[in-house]
């Protein structure tokens, strides 16, 4: 399945530097909405799609992200930040200069890889008629929970969703990446048809589709086997029809419940997606090969 990925609204150029980096010049920066535990991301941090490869190396930041840290933080020279690449890679520096069209950082460290420990979940979601920015809510907020992919979904009763909106949401899932500090891409895939999905469902071992009147989520999660990955399936406003329902569960979906009240398109994908990644939480880390294996 082919991923759009992250289509970065800046742009950077790599420029060599054997600069030795002067520790006692630089000045600690710390945002109100950035956690102090380095762990989680103890400096402000902005996506670039190229980083440094080593320590004292230069990168030059444009565009949207030059203009939130020169504008709106209204960083300076020698103040502290962090570069990600949305693959997993982050690298600690400073600002070594500014002018009116980018920002020049500075390597203080070397490159940092972190691979996710926990299954990966994609979801699939038929969000194309949501209307008034539910869809983007619905981005968001799968980006925030920690979905590796979101693919919009085209059933018979969502059968559609512009090139525009698509745009749209990569800006909100850049935006949503840099919020809740994650380093991992969440790929937001092209729409998919339904008669193409089905394979899908058919070579993935854990695949719950949310069903009212189905049996209960936990109930079913205390018959189930962690794997490394799996599919959240949500349908449109008005639901699967009975036959795509039927396809589906044919092919191995497994259809669970979300409590007794009818959910919208929006708050099931949340809810569904939630649940799985605490229990998921719950059962443990998965090894790096199990993870490799599983790339989708």
């Amino acid at each position: 399945m082919l991923a759009l990925g992250l289509r970065s609204p800046i742009s950077i150029s790599t420029i060599r530097s054997c600069r030795t980096v002067p520790p006692a010049a630089v000045r600690a920066f710390s945002s109100s909405s950035v956690s102090g535990d380095r762990s989680r991301g103890g400096l402000p941090r902005f996506y670039s799609q190229i980083l440094p490869s080593s320590k004292g190396e230069t990168v030059r930041v444009q565009g949207d992200e030059f203009w939130h840290m020169a504008k709106v933080l209204r960083l300076r020279v020698n103040d502290r930040v962090e570069l990600f690449n949305g693959r997993g890679v982050v690298i600690e520096g400073y600002i070594d200069g500014i002018d009116r069209t980018g920002i020049d950082f500075l390597a203080s460290d070397e490159p940092k890889v972190v691979t996710p420990k926990s299954a990966q979940w994609d979801v699939f979601a038929a969000f194309g008629s949501l209307k008034g920015g539910r869809g983007d809510w619905l981005v968001e907020k799968c980006t925030e929970l920690g979905a590796r992919s979101i693919t919009p979904l085209l059933a018979e009763r969502s059968s559609s969703i512009t090139e525009n909106r698509v745009d749209r949401l990569q800006r909100v899932v850049l935006a949503a990446i840099k919020q809740c500090q994650r380093l991992d891409e969440m790929k937001l895939n092209p729409p998919l048809k339904f008669q193409d999905f089905l394979p899908v469902i058919a070579e993935t071992k854990l695949a719950f589709l949310a069903a009212a009147g189905a049996s209960p989520l936990c109930k079913t999660l205390n018959l189930s086997r962690l794997e490394a990955s799996g599919l959240i399936i949500v349908g449109p406003e008005g639901d699967f029809t009975e036959k795509e329902v039927e396809l589906m569960t044919e092919r191995g979906a497994t259809p669970v419940g979300l409590g007794p009240c009818r959910l919208r398109v929006e708050t099931a994908a949340v809810a569904l997606l939630s649940a799985l990644m605490l229990w998921s939480d719950a059962q443990g880390s998965i090894s790096p090969s199990e993870q490799n294996g599983s790339e989708a």
